[in-house]
């Protein structure tokens, strides 16, 4: 049996992809994997480094006015076509499953073509045009907030190993191997993804002072491109430019500050971590709705990002460890999904006995 995964562009795309392939890999019944992709994306990078094989489609992004792009478009998703259905044939693919982003359109067109069922995931409350596209079709289709496609099954969003296996006081005792925290005080940890977020990172380092003075230690990842602001010499207060071992970090931390993409809040509620999220201030609006129902149930609390300041984070940290950090904790567990991924590829792995049958 040959799956073909299609993610690309974003994190967002690329990760609940490259998990889902960990939980097919490890089901050890003979499946074969690749990996669909743009030059253009994060997957270059990170679909390798996990161990996968990537074949490289050109991006069809979508014009947004009329220009010479929209009048070229139909002939670059055609020849994007053409090369999805060359790989789903030399592969003898018997299933594709789509995640979003430029590279799933030309899956998901190419698959019709050729008779081949497809799986669409949408990690968002709000999906993007090619899934809407692809769940006209599609033999399956999974959503992680419930509505957002018609007809979908509600699962959480595939999760990392690391994170469906979390044990907190373990990964606690690594983080405080790797950085230098404090063990008997609490942890702030601030991330904006592998990219930062440069409104977060102003704030935080503006608060910092009063954030340690009010009894917490903060571990604050700026961004890899953000080396000018990273600090040094205040204890108590350490940054660095990027966090590989993410489950580390969350077993030390006992509040987050951070943006709200599908994947950040899935991983925060899995291991019960509450946070303050500042959605991104672009896009359809779908970062506030992916962390709605935690603020709802009260394992956060949301700030725009033009209301995200030095004292408005102040003020919100000092009322929550007044009211108590771990019930805040066990409102956000509540909203989360840690092994939802087993009946994710249930889905595909039927979708595919299906078209070899």
């Amino acid at each position: 049996m040959h799956v073909v995964l299609a993610g690309g562009g974003t994190a967002g795309h690329i990760e609940p992809a490259l998990n889902t392939a960990d939980a097919l890999r490890a089901r050890d019944c003979g499946i074969s994997l690749s990996v669909l992709g743009t030059e253009r994306g994060l997957e270059t990078t990170l679909v390798p480094a996990r161990g996968y094989s990537l074949t490289l489609i050109p991006a069809v992004p979508l014009p947004r006015a009329l220009n010479a792009d929209l009048v070229s478009l139909p002939r670059r998703l055609t020849k994007a076509v053409e090369q999805v259905a060359e790989h789903l044939t030399s592969t003898h693919a018997d299933v594709v499953v789509g995640f979003g982003g430029y590279v799933s359109l030309p899956a998901y067109l190419a698959a019709r073509r050729l008779n081949i069922p497809i799986v669409v995931h949408e990690a968002n409350a709000k999906p993007g045009l090619a899934n809407r596209v692809g769940a006209r079709f599609a033999a399956a289709i999974v959503d992680t907030v419930a509505g957002s496609i018609k007809g979908a099954t509600t699962l959480g969003l595939p999760l990392r190993f690391a994170i469906r296996q979390f044990d907190k006081q373990s990964a606690a005792v690594a983080a405080m191997e790797l950085w230098p925290l404090r063990p008997e005080r609490p942890v702030l940890l601030v991330f904006g993804g592998s990219q930062g977020a440069r409104h977060l990172n102003d704030v935080v380092r503006e608060a910092a002072d009063s954030i340690i003075e009010m009894g917490f230690d903060v571990l604050h990842s700026v961004g890899r491109n953000n080396n000018d602001q990273l600090v040094t010499g205040t204890a108590g207060y350490v940054t660095v430019p990027y966090i590989d071992r993410m489950d580390f970090a969350y077993g030390a931390a006992s509040v987050a500050v951070t943006r709200a993409g599908a994947m950040t809040v899935a991983e925060l509620t899995a291991v019960g971590l509450p946070a303050i999220y500042v959605p991104l201030p672009i896009g359809n609006g779908e970062q506030r709705l992916n962390a709605a129902a935690v603020v709802q149930a009260g394992g956060g609390e949301m700030i725009d990002d033009s209301k995200f300041t030095a004292a408005t984070l102040v003020e919100v940290l000092s009322r929550w460890q007044l009211e108590g950090l771990a019930k805040r904790a066990e409102a956000a567990a509540s909203c989360g999904h840690k092994n939802d991924v087993d009946m994710f590829v249930d889905i595909i792995l039927k979708t595919a006995q299906r078209s070899t049958s």
